[in-house]
């Protein structure tokens, strides 16, 4: 089944480490984020992969080559130009005849693409958008107001909601919705939904990151070098 990765951006807000590498390149235990998203499709034997590059594209071809080092095989979709997470793929349509997934390049997952592919055609439905459950802080305190008076203050509260992850399985049906440079979320879904064309729900937990500012980013390359420096202590 193919699965198309989606890794052209320049990943503004990660300056300067993406002056010289674009986002999924950046190095996380001594291979880049990337590796970390082919490696979970791997394991769920998910093996025909389309990396959609841009910036810095060279980075990634040279590194990644035609995906043999890792056992799976990769071709490449260059793009010259902004096409947004639909727009990435629609020139695709009428070469997928069968049901197939779109991901991030620089998301770090441990979710079970399998289950989630189960879930899809047990659905019925034309897309599968993963949810990740979480209660997440918001990076701003809250007041509670009656009138004209706060009666209370929560600082950072914790939101629980289903995050939408950018994890999509989709029907080559999908492609007739895509009118263009679009973005699933905010040009595609609500047109199916407009259309009266149900999306499926896969929601799961475990673990799933954005790594989408300086701090985040800076948290892992800690969080990683300190599990390497516990395994040697381990032995």
């Amino acid at each position: 089944m193919r699965v198309f990765i989606l890794a052209g951006g320049e990943g503004t807000r990660l300056r300067p480490y993406t002056y010289s590498a674009p986002k999924p390149m950046l190095m996380l235990g001594g291979k880049p984020i990337l590796q970390y998203v082919l490696e979970n499709l791997k394991r769920a034997g998910m093996k025909d992969i389309v990396l959609t590059v841009g910036y810095k594209h060279e980075a990634i071809t040279s590194y990644f080559g035609d995906g043999s080092k890792l056992g799976i095989k990769i071709e490449y979709s260059i793009e010259k130009e902004k096409l947004n997470t639909a727009g990435s793929i629609a020139h695709f349509k009428g070469k997928v005849k069968e049901t197939f997934a779109v991901v991030m390049g620089d998301h770090l997952t441990d979710i079970d693409m399998a289950d989630m592919l189960k879930q899809h055609k047990k659905s019925g439905a034309i897309a599968t958008i993963a949810l990740y459950h979480a209660k997440m802080p918001l990076e701003y305190g809250v007041a509670k107001v009656d009138g004209a008076h706060v009666v209370g203050f929560a600082e950072k509260p914790l939101l629980e909601h289903n995050y939408n992850t950018a994890i999509y399985f989709f029907e080559p049906e999908i492609f007739d919705y895509i009118k263009g440079r679009e973005d699933f979320a905010k040009d595609v879904f609500p047109r199916l939904l407009d259309a009266k064309k149900p999306i499926n729900a896969y929601i799961f937990g475990g673990v799933w990151f954005d790594i989408g500012r300086v701090s985040d980013y800076e948290r892992f390359v800690e969080l990683f070098s300190l599990m390497r420096f516990m395994r040697v202590l381990e032995g």
